[in-house]
């Protein structure tokens, strides 16, 4: 079989030869923007959406990859093609962008010129053993809690911009993780709204409307997009607004949703039982759109990643 390749700085090379120096700003100061796409059937879903993400954090970065977003969109299809025969053929992948400045300031007189210039690299990594991973939490749920760490507010770092510098998120799950082993961290911000978990955004269903906070202290995601779209398509109530944490806890359905994972309901809330603990009525109607958009059945393709690594569903 062939070995993995990523796109590193002009090349394309094994994914075990890429090394990134020591005093890239990157491990500096966590100077570096980021994107993650999934693909469905072996095609990315809504990469552009994605790329334009990617510029725009490099943008509010001052990062000049040094490439056309054109460019890098082909420089992914082919990253892709390369690396898809090393699985079997049902295996989607993640696709990796991460771009910092490159050498860090106080260390750039060590550099030759040529070496002076970002960081650039595309790389994609097999999803199965992580779809496998969540296989039983299609049919059982999450648990969210919340964790004393907050969300930062938009007055100290835009949430638009998508970069490493992610401390904050570390903290809450390693609190969440303490709290209750195996939970996903609910994030709030600093005036007590909910704003995201540490791995994708949230959606609240309340009276038959769907409701997520708003984008002034979240990362609005791909996903999260998509979802929106699909709750108009179906005509459903949807709006985005400020949810304090008694307002979600009084709430009839919850759900969170991510490029890799797509929808998953949560069957507990800070402990606290949501419902009967199983998918919603409203939650399965817009993960089966969401199915349907995308032509694949997460929980199903999840179910047979974890036969094939021999790893419990129950």
């Amino acid at each position: 079989m062939p070995e993995r390749v990523c796109y590193f700085n002009g090349r394309l090379i094994p994914e075990r030869d890429a090394r990134v120096s020591i005093f890239d700003s990157a491990l500096q100061v966590g100077d570096m923007a980021f994107e993650v796409t999934r693909t469905y059937h072996g095609r990315p879903f809504r990469l552009r959406d994605h790329l334009d993400r990617l510029w725009n954090s490099m943008a509010a970065l001052r990062i000049d990859p040094g490439l056309s977003q054109a460019q890098l969109e082909e420089i992914t299809g082919e990253v892709l093609g390369r690396n898809q025969p090393t699985e079997a053929d049902d295996v989607e992948w993640t696709i990796l962008h991460e771009v910092s400045r490159g050498p860090a300031a106080g260390f750039r007189s060590h550099f030759a010129a040529d070496e002076l210039r970002p960081t650039v690299i595309v790389a994609c990594y097999p999803l199965a053993e992580k779809m496998a991973r969540l296989a039983p939490a299609y049919e059982t749920g999450v648990d969210l809690i919340v964790p004393d760490q907050r969300s930062l507010p938009h007055e100290l770092l835009s949430a638009g911009i998508k970069c490493r510098s992610r401390v904050h998120y570390q903290l809450a799950n390693l609190e969440a993780e303490a709290k209750l082993a195996g939970s996903t961290a609910l994030l709030l911000d600093p005036d007590g709204y909910v704003t995201e978990g540490t791995t994708g955004n949230v959606f609240f269903v309340r009276d038959g409307e769907l409701l997520t906070p708003t984008t002034r202290n979240i990362l609005s995601g791909v996903t999260r997009r998509t979802i929106l779209e699909l709750a108009a398509e179906m005509n459903l109530p949807a709006r985005e607004t400020d949810i304090t944490l008694g307002d979600a806890l009084r709430c009839d359905e919850v759900f969170v949703t991510s490029t890799s994972i797509g929808v998953l309901h949560a069957r507990t809330l800070e402990k606290q039982p949501l419902g009967d603990g199983l998918i919603g009525p409203t939650t399965r109607r817009l993960r089966d759109a969401l199915t349907q958009r995308v032509g694949l059945d997460f929980a199903a393709q999840a179910k047979s990643y974890a036969a094939r690594l021999n790893m419990s569903v129950q």
